[in-house]
């Protein structure tokens, strides 16, 4: 059997995408988690500012998911943000 781990995941989208394309991102991100982990809770913080300006944005969509996984698919997860048009910002923590 294999291990698994609690992560979290924060995610800032960019605002130039408008409301549809954030649920787009939204919905895609929460199906590849549930592909291939156990999604516990998405928390939609929604419109927020930022610390400092990304890409000369200044405010972003915040949202916060629980999952549970094997060890390998955070390294995926965070290798398909950086990839995606859209995502700001991404952050993935293992929680003890």
């Amino acid at each position: 059997m294999a291990v698994t781990a609690n992560y979290e995941t924060v995610m800032i989208f960019s605002l130039k995408q408008g409301d549809e394309g954030i649920q787009a991102l939204v919905e895609k991100f929460k199906a590849l988690i549930e592909k291939h982990a156990t999604l516990q809770s998405v928390d939609e913080w929604g419109k927020r500012r930022l610390a400092y300006l990304i890409n000369k944005e200044s405010e972003g969509y915040y949202v916060l998911m629980n999952f549970e996984s094997e060890a390998e698919f955070p390294a995926e997860l965070d290798r398909v943000f950086k990839i995606t048009d859209g995502v700001l910002r991404s952050m993935i923590i293992k929680k003890d």
